[in-house]
């Protein structure tokens, strides 16, 4: 399996699905916005752009399943299989206010081990992608012509070391609160230890900005496969570390994720002090 070339094929089929978007952005109405439950929300648009997306890869590699946000497939995964795993629309929330921070996110997996990732921030134009032993990459997508700009960036994770000249992200809780005391405990101490904490609103965004050393990390919990499929790829061809909150490597499909430059371990013990492992 070529991953060099599957990814160039995942990279065309995001940029079809990222053109329908930013299309659909200009003319989005609030009377289109449907509730999969409360703060759950999901638009055509998310829909659309996965029927897209899961079309144009089942003609790029037609033997992987599909794990996929919006279910579109009618296929029921496999998950120690080979599978795409789609966020269509990762920051949902923020498309349909109009704030520019959304992506489209796009993972392949080999069970719970990462081989690819794409990921198309439709706000700036910017394409983040690499796959496994290929590194990780920036470019750009030209709004004129639509296609990729030949001046590409490789990746490196930020150099900082310490967690007090790290600036974080992470993304808060919107329909599961159980967690929300020691949450925010946690993020009372990182407030005190780091540069300061960003929520985006978008985890696949989050996790490129590491892998681009933008963010020295990111920390959720709640999240699903299709938030980090593609990023936690990114930032491990980038230099960085990436584990569950327990330290180890149940992140993909267990619920939470740290993802860090050299900070990872000061990071994770910081949570830790707070963090009950066996709970997500």
């Amino acid at each position: 399996m070529n991953l060099s070339q599957i990814t160039q094929a995942t990279i065309a089929v995001v940029q079809q699905a990222g053109a329908f978007i930013k299309t659909e952005a200009a003319r989005f109405g609030r009377e289109n916005i449907e509730y999969k439950a409360a703060n759950n929300l999901v638009s055509y648009v998310d829909k659309e752009a996965e029927r897209l997306i899961v079309s144009g890869l089942r003609q790029a590699l037609p033997q992987a399943g599909f794990i996929t946000e919006e279910d579109t497939t009618g296929q029921v995964p496999d998950f120690e299989a080979l599978n795409w795993i789609i966020d269509p629309l990762d920051g949902t929330t923020n498309f349909i206010h109009g704030l520019p921070v959304y992506c489209v996110s796009v993972g392949l997996a080999r069970g719970k081990e990462p081989l690819l990732g794409v990921i198309l921030h439709l706000g700036t134009n910017e394409l983040f992608y690499g796959w496994q032993g290929g590194g990780a990459w920036l470019g750009t997508i030209e709004s004129e012509t639509g296609k990729q700009s030949p001046i590409v960036k490789k990746l490196h994770v930020s150099p900082a070391k310490n967690l007090d000249e790290s600036l974080l992200a992470t993304g808060f809780p919107y329909y599961k609160f159980e967690k929300q005391a020691e949450y925010l405990k946690i993020l009372e101490l990182l407030m005190q230890r780091t540069h300061g904490l960003r929520r985006m609103g978008a985890a696949a965004i989050d996790l490129a900005y590491v892998a681009a050393g933008r963010f020295e990390g990111f920390y959720e919990y709640n999240l699903n496969s299709w938030d980090m499929a593609a990023g936690v790829l990114l930032i491990k061809e980038a230099g960085g570390q990436v584990s569950d909150f327990a330290g180890g490597e149940e992140y993909l499909f267990g619920g939470n994720v740290i993802a860090a430059c050299g900070i990872h371990a000061a990071l994770l013990g910081v949570i830790q002090e707070i963090w009950e492992s066996d709970t997500q």
